[in-house]
């Protein structure tokens, strides 16, 4: 399976792809629908920066804080991994 992004999905993944995928669509309809007709702006930004902090909290707990290994699942190097956790760190 391709992931839409040009990365194959090995097949046993794939279902679990499909589940994290409907559950950020649903959220994302949920999030819509609550605005109502209400303008949106900037949603693009929006949910770049709310789903990157709990990608990598999660990440991180996953592989128990071990940032190499967060890294290498995340398909970052440690230091773009070490550079979100600094300005996230230093964000107000």
């Amino acid at each position: 399976m391709n992931d839409g992004e040009g990365f194959a999905v090995p097949e046993a993944e794939s279902h679990r792809t499909e589940l994290l995928r409907e559950c950020v669509l649903g959220a994302l309809r949920s999030y819509l629908d609550s605005m109502g007709n209400h303008e949106i702006h900037g949603l693009y930004r929006l949910v770049m920066n709310e789903v990157e902090q709990p990608l990598i909290e999660a990440v991180l707990e996953h592989t128990k804080g071990n940032q190499s290994a967060a890294a290498a699942i995340l398909g970052i190097s440690r230091g773009t991994l070490r550079k979100k956790l600094k300005h996230r760190a230093d964000a107000p």
